[in-house]
């Protein structure tokens, strides 16, 4: 059986500015509104790193204490600020001690997939 977890997160352009001052990654599709206002997609973005760590959070709800070795994520479309988003995690297998988890953040607005990826966990 497979085990889940998942939460609803809104991000502020405060939460991207304080993210930025913490990883270093002061890009200004981040952390500039009106520099992001003149790009595609048209307002600042969430850190991919950011999404991954309130993934990595679900992960540890699946596998308490789980040492993670190895993730892959794509990023299909922008999480931008103020925007509602369903983070999911998914264990999908679990072969030789090792759990194979699937993780997913949506736009709730539109069902869009913004983050998609997995991720190896052993206990």
């Amino acid at each position: 059986m497979n085990q889940t977890a998942s939460l609803n997160r809104t991000f502020s352009q405060a939460d991207f500015d304080a993210f930025a001052t913490l990883s270093g990654d002061d890009n200004p599709i981040h952390v500039d509104p009106e520099f992001a206002a003149g790009t595609r997609f048209g307002q600042t973005v969430a850190h991919g790193a950011l999404l991954c760590a309130v993934l990595r959070g679900l992960v540890e709800e699946l596998v308490p204490g789980g040492r993670q070795i190895s993730q892959a994520t794509q990023y299909p479309a922008p999480s931008p600020a103020d925007v509602p988003l369903r983070f999911d995690a998914e264990t999908i297998a679990v072969e030789d001690g090792v759990a194979t988890i699937r993780l997913q953040v949506m736009r709730l607005s539109d069902m869009r997939i913004t983050c998609s990826g997995q991720t190896e966990v052993r206990p």
